[in-house]
């Protein structure tokens, strides 16, 4: 593994380390690539602010130390710039507003909540209910087709503890939609790691019936899980297990506002 577009920083509340630490540990490990990709910031209605993302204030500080470390390591490793996003509708022109005079190259696709955090339940609680899961399914391939987003971390996240049949409809709905635009989805190894519920073997096995386009993500959230080898492992063994089509090197693209 040469690149890893998935790396988060202290701003996000849950992840420790500084941008540089991740930056030697990736050189170390033999990344050729490392993209900082930490959890966006939105601004919410009223005096809301999110306990799991940057604050908007947080975000010059860090597209500025994020680019002075691309300087510093220059011809060490290529060091990239970017941000995980949650597809809400309604925040998305302002976000890209507020992203617009900086330098961010890429976008991620994380769908933790549907609908808006401040009411709606983490999409990583379990839940037997169908509706959200079919919510989660539309709210992905939505998000998918602005073609904003490079790829979708972790796209199995969702809990769904119910029918398995209904879970097989839906994700077969959202792996069509990524087979059809081209778009990615990240095998996470935050979640093998940590043995959460993803990744879930019944979603890759409709990921490899369909063909869809396949990645890894370290989703570090400390400097030492910048590079993964174990997670690696197993992430490899299941891109044989379900014959997964696996992207060597991943296609991010510039993020544009056409169209939004």
């Amino acid at each position: 593994m040469k690149e890893n577009f998935h790396t988060h920083t202290a701003r996000c509340r849950h992840a420790t380390g500084t941008e540089e630490e991740y930056v030697q540990q990736a050189i170390a490990g033999g990344l050729q690539i490392l993209g900082f990709s930490d959890h966006t910031p939105f601004r919410f209605p009223g005096s809301y602010y999110s306990h799991m993302r940057m604050y908007p204030e947080e975000l010059k500080d860090y597209v500025t130390t994020v680019l002075a470390l691309k300087e510093k390591y220059a011809g060490q490793i290529d060091i990239r710039l970017g941000l995980e996003v949650e597809y809400y509708p309604d925040r998305i022109p302002a976000l890209l507003d507020m992203i617009a005079p900086f330098e961010i190259e890429y976008l991620l696709l994380g769908q933790h909540w549907c609908g808006n955090e401040q009411n709606e339940p983490y999409n990583g609680r379990p839940t037997e209910d169908v509706a959200l899961l079919s919510r989660y399914c539309d709210q992905v391939i939505a998000g998918m087709q602005t073609g904003l987003f490079s790829y979708v971390a972790h796209p199995d996240l969702l809990y769904f503890v119910s029918d398995p049949k209904a879970y097989a409809t839906q994700m077969t709905r959202l792996c069509l939609a990524a087979k059809e635009l081209s778009v990615p989805l990240e095998l996470n190894f935050l979640g093998l790691r940590e043995h959460r519920q993803y990744p879930r073997e019944d979603f890759w096995k409709i990921a490899g019936e369909i063909g869809c386009p396949v990645v890894f993500g370290c989703d570090a959230h400390q400097p030492q899980h910048v590079t993964d080898a174990p997670s690696e492992k197993t992430a490899l063994e299941m891109v044989d297990t379900y014959r997964l089509q696996f992207l060597d090197s991943v296609p991010i693209h510039p993020w544009s506002n056409g169209g939004i």
